[in-house]
């Protein structure tokens, strides 16, 4: 009988879930930035103009956002990931899964909060209606959520509460998972130092199951 040779998998995410994973992680670092000094720049008259400005930029990035995290969702859900490294406790195991779900979910539903927010057209802060449109850096108008834009006014100003307070609420949690995240890589690093850091490097070399290189 003809042998069979152990299933290949990966070493590394490579190339493109690597660049997807980067640039996500620095656009939201950089949106969460931008959000909190645009929120904190809004009370006062002498930075309210570029703190509007800053807004649509705010917009584009968190669209863009939404945007990568399903395609990389998708990238995820159609290529096999690296396995852990050896002798990784199986409740370290479970906690980075969860980990994983929970920041997928953050990354999706944190932009879709937000896009629900400015498609509402209600100033929260101002508690009146405040139609803007959203231009995705500019280049081309982003439309709005249909059916919340066409609500009477009544019940846009609500939605517009309601997707604010859970943008907030989401983005705290995106940064809890953020920081557990980096911790947790950062032990794999300079205390296990298990070389689980480096799988997201996009290198192009596969081990077979048994942990051999492969040809």
């Amino acid at each position: 009988m003809p042998s069979v040779r152990p299933a290949r998998v990966p070493r590394t995410y490579g190339l493109v879930a690597a660049s997807l994973h980067w640039t996500i992680a620095a656009a939201l670092l950089a949106n969460l930035a931008i959000g909190w000094w645009m929120t904190a720049s809004l009370a006062d008259p002498a930075k309210a103009a570029a703190a509007f400005r800053a807004f649509q930029g705010h917009k584009s990035l968190g669209l863009t956002i939404l945007v990568l995290s399903l395609v990389r969702l998708g990238w995820r859900l159609t290529h096999r990931a690296p396995p852990p490294p050896p002798g990784m406790p199986r409740w370290q195991r479970a906690a980075a899964a969860a980990v994983h779900v929970l920041l997928y979910g953050a990354m999706i539903a944190l932009p879709l909060s937000g896009w629900a927010y400015v498609s509402a057209g209600w100033n929260v802060g101002l508690d009146q209606p405040f139609a803007v449109p959203t231009l995705w850096f500019g280049l081309f108008h982003w439309p709005h959520i249909e059916w919340i834009a066409a609500l009477d006014d009544a019940a846009r100003r609500s939605a517009a509460f309601r997707a604010l307070a859970t943008h907030q609420t989401l983005v705290w949690a995106m940064v809890a998972l953020l920081a557990a995240h980096v911790a947790a890589a950062l032990k794999h690093q300079f205390v296990d130092r298990d070389g689980l850091l480096a799988r997201m490097a996009p290198l192009p070399k596969r081990f077979d199951e048994a942990g051999r290189e492969a040809g």
